[in-house]
């Protein structure tokens, strides 16, 4: 299970990205982080995008509900979750993994 913590705004959730990949898909955890793999190449905030989509899909949330804040430019980032219980990500989590 990914290390997801708490912020004052909704849910922090770390995210190994992997731009480049064949397809986009979430591939279980590593290093406490949600792996996740997307086409787009990592240029122009294209990889961030498509994860952001990838999220919005999986987790059944709006595009408003997920923001970047850390890694913009790194594999390892952080996303905030908003408006969306511990416990109701813990579960959507677990049906990915």
């Amino acid at each position: 299970m990914p290390k997801i913590t708490l912020h004052t705004d909704g849910i922090v959730l770390p995210i190994r990205a992997q731009p480049g990949a064949r397809k986009n898909s979430i591939n279980g955890v590593h290093d406490g982080a949600l792996k996740v793999s997307v086409q787009a190449a990592p240029e122009d905030g294209k990889a961030n995008d498509a994860i952001v989509q990838l999220l919005k899909r999986f987790l059944g949330i709006k595009r408003n509900q997920i923001e970047i804040l850390s890694g913009q430019t790194s594999r390892d980032k952080k996303f905030l979750i908003r408006e969306l219980k511990l416990e109701e990500l813990v579960q959507k989590i677990r049906t990915l993994i």
